[in-house]
């Protein structure tokens, strides 16, 4: 089976500069980390803050969950952290 993302829910993480997110396989869920400096390469006019982190995040949201998707698919975990170089 292929990991989906069905639950559109995210939250932001300060502590580990981050946004994390989770994908299921079937009953498996599996932890997305995606770090704040791919979320600002990907839209440079990011500053950093919470709220326009987490707005980057859900206008790109369809190229973030194609990395997870492809991360998954060379190694299934139960989780992982993604970084500019993924993309």
């Amino acid at each position: 089976m292929a990991i989906a993302f069905p639950n559109r829910s995210r939250s932001f993480d300060d502590d580990s500069h981050s946004i994390r997110f989770t994908g299921h396989d079937g009953m498996f869920e599996v932890r997305f980390a995606v770090d704040l400096d791919a979320v600002a390469w990907l839209e440079s006019r990011i500053t950093g803050n919470e709220a326009e982190s987490l707005a980057v995040f859900d206008r790109v949201r369809s190229r973030i969950e194609d990395v997870a998707a492809r991360a998954y698919g060379r190694s299934r975990k139960a989780s992982y952290r993604i970084s500019a170089s993924d993309f």
